[in-house]
């Protein structure tokens, strides 16, 4: 095994050592990114809707419903019975007049928007810089990237809406229903008995249900 170790320095030698200060750093100072972007966008858009809507309507929705069950019962009766006599009367004599009338005279015009606003600003940042001898430096003296950005943006909406609902209707629903159940029971009786008897009669005569909307829209946008 060796017996080399280390050597340690004296006093005098420490104090015998010398440095020197570093020279001052040199900052790159090169335009990276030079943006430029120029977008001219002129949108117009019209959108009148006319609407007009009528209805004569008769709805009958008679409903009848037995239900009987028996769940988990031994020696049990369950029974339901529904009964409904629904004679259903309906007569609409009318008119149901929807008129929508709509005129419109749209102007949009965006015009010259002035999109060429000046798009060159010095992107051109002196890359000519009459030389440096350093080959590396004289590329990239000028800027990695140079890009002229502007936005010019005119926008014109207009949306008239016409519309007209007009509506004769009957409507009648009756509802029967009978339920019946045995649940965990033991010779048990259940019965659910619903009758239901009934008359009606909608009449509308001579009615008439009448929406007029008139809309006239002159529009102009333009700049």
């Amino acid at each position: 095994m060796s017996s080399d170790s280390p050597m340690r320095l004296s006093i005098e030698e420490l104090h015998a050592e010398a440095g020197a200060a570093l020279p001052p750093k040199e900052v790159l100072s090169v335009p990276l990114l030079d943006l430029n972007l120029d977008v001219d966008l002129g949108l117009a858009l019209a959108a009148p809707i006319d609407l007009a809507v009528a209805a004569n309507a008769n709805a009958a929705l008679p409903i009848n419903a037995g239900v009987s069950a028996n769940v988990l019962s031994a020696l049990s009766v369950s029974a339901a019975q529904a009964t409904q006599n629904v004679p259903i009367d309906q007569l609409i004599s009318g008119s149901a007049i929807a008129h929508s009338t709509q005129d419109s005279a749209i102007i949009q015009g965006a015009g010259d928007t002035g999109g060429d606003t000046g798009g060159d600003t010095g992107g051109d940042t002196g890359g000519d810089t009459g030389g440096t001898g350093d080959p590396v430096s004289d590329v990239i003296a000028g800027g990695l990237l140079n890009v002229d950005a502007h936005v010019s943006l005119d926008a014109d909406i207009a949306a008239p809406i016409a519309g007209a609902v007009a509506a004769n209707a009957n409507v009648a629903a009756p509802i029967n229903a009978a339920v019946s159940a045995n649940v965990g029971a033991i010779d048990s009786q259940s019965v659910a008995i619903a009758d239901q008897t009934g008359t009606i009669t909608q009449h509308l005569e001579d009615v008439t249900a009448e929406a007029t909307v008139d809309q006239t829209s002159s529009i102009d946008q333009s700049q």
